[in-house]
């Protein structure tokens, strides 16, 4: 498929799989093969500044390929899904009306299915869960989910902890509707094609600890102490990222630089296991190996075959 043959019947391509799987580069070459705009599904690569413990691409490794939704948030701003399917169907529709081809590249499940999917979010009201967080106090968790099962038993029979009982009621108390009204369908929202990269696991461990042995050698720690100094420890999400929850530790004296990178190692291995069984679950993915020589060949040819016939 040449850079010619793309155009508004080209689906929405995401490519997805574990961390470390390839996907920023694989990214690149469709894009310049079909004339495309990389659109960030990466929830850490929001934050300005996480770039090394992130693996965000320099500019130079961008090729001239315009990125969207990158750099977009403060450390101390907590990132939101519903937010993010807003902007990525605006960008979406900027990106097409370019006559170019969006392209999601990143490893968040569920940012994934929020740019691609039929998948709506409740609304909240802050006044309406503290009411319910005072009724907790006063009446006890089991009242509150006797209540939630005369008015959504699906939910009340799949949900336990306090948080997620109090949201269900919420969203009921809100909109008239149960909770789990809102649970998600895979449908797309239009016409998409996702591409799931696939690596062997022991494979995978390695490239894993040696990515992370690179960040440290390019500077990790000293990303972490700057971004520490504009309020990472603030940010519920980015606190917890992947490096820089350990590297915090090192900076408070607690761990040494080894440990934090072990600590890393095992925690990015985890993390990848759980991004594998997500995109398992997707029937839809079109699994590629991650180092097959013909692997942009045959990326096109999974677009190709998607795309209807005119």
């Amino acid at each position: 498929m040449s850079r010619t043959d793309a155009g508004p019947t080209t689906p929405v391509i995401a490519v997805v799989g574990p961390t470390g799987s390839g996907k920023s580069e694989l990214g690149i070459a469709l894009a310049e093969a079909l004339g495309g705009e990389i659109i960030n599904a990466d929830a850490m690569q929001f934050y300005r500044g996480m770039d090394i413990g992130t693996a965000k691409l320099s500019v130079d490794e961008r090729r001239g390929i315009p990125h969207h939704l990158l750099d977009i948030l403060d450390v101390r701003e907590e990132a939101s899904v519903a937010r993010y399917q807003q902007h990525s169907r605006e960008v979406m529709a900027q990106v097409r009306a370019r006559g170019n081809v969006p392209i999601l590249v990143g490893g968040s499940g569920l940012y994934i299915r929020a740019a691609l999917d039929e998948l709506e979010f409740p609304p909240t009201d802050a006044a309406v869960r503290a009411g319910l967080e005072a009724e907790k106090s006063k009446f006890g968790l089991p009242a509150l989910r006797e209540r939630l099962a005369a008015v959504d038993p699906a939910s009340a029979e799949r949900l336990g902890d306090e948080r997620r009982v109090i949201r269900a009621l919420e969203v009921h108390r809100i909109t008239g509707r149960p909770f789990s009204s809102f649970m998600p369908h895979r449908v797309y929202h239009q016409p998409a094609v996702q591409i799931g990269l696939q690596v062997d696991r022991d494979v995978l461990k390695d490239r894993l600890a040696d990515r992370v042995h690179a960040m440290v050698e390019r500077g990790l720690l000293d990303e972490v102490r700057r971004l520490d100094d504009h309020g990472l420890r603030s940010g519920r999400t980015a606190s917890r990222a992947l490096g820089y929850n350990q590297f915090l530790r090192v900076l408070d004296g607690i761990w040494p630089t080894a440990e934090a990178a072990e600590d890393t190692i095992a925690a990015t291995r985890r993390f990848a296991r759980r991004q594998l069984t997500w995109f398992r679950a997707d029937e839809r993915i079109h699994g590629l190996q991650w180092h097959d020589p013909q692997l942009l060949a045959k990326a096109l040819g999974v677009v190709c075959s998607a795309r209807p016939l005119s």
